[in-house]
């Protein structure tokens, strides 16, 4: 089983920028065995919806079309994390930020943190 944790967001003003954390942790095992990790978001009355997913199985990386190369993923395997890099934010990207790790076929997922943008 995955144990993921997010931390990151806040408030910041529109055109600001944010990095996103995601780490996770395998509480069955020592071996993590992920093979993608990713965000989605939940904007106030929306419906959850995606963001982006970085295979860590074959190393590709997918994002929504709403990103418009706003939005940047990295990784730092060692320590099994994952960031999210978010530029030039706007208002109508006020959400909470999910992070989901797949691991054997499981999707697990992260408390959320709640990024907001307002002046």
């Amino acid at each position: 089983q995955v144990h993921l944790v997010e931390s990151g967001g806040g408030l910041v003003q529109p055109g600001g920028s944010l990095r996103l954390s995601c780490a996770a942790s395998d509480r069955t095992s020592n071996s993590y065995g992920i093979d993608s990790m990713g965000w989605f978001r939940q904007a106030p009355g929306k419906e959850r919806e995606f963001v982006g997913i970085d295979r860590w199985i074959d190393n590709t990386t997918f994002y929504a079309d709403f990103v418009e190369g706003r939005f940047t993923m990295s990784r730092d395997r060692s320590k099994n994390m994952l960031f999210l890099h978010i530029n030039s934010l706007k208002p109508e990207d006020t959400a909470v930020y999910y992070c989901f790790g797949d691991q054997n076929a499981m999707r697990y997922w992260g408390q959320g943190t709640q990024v907001t943008v307002s002046s």
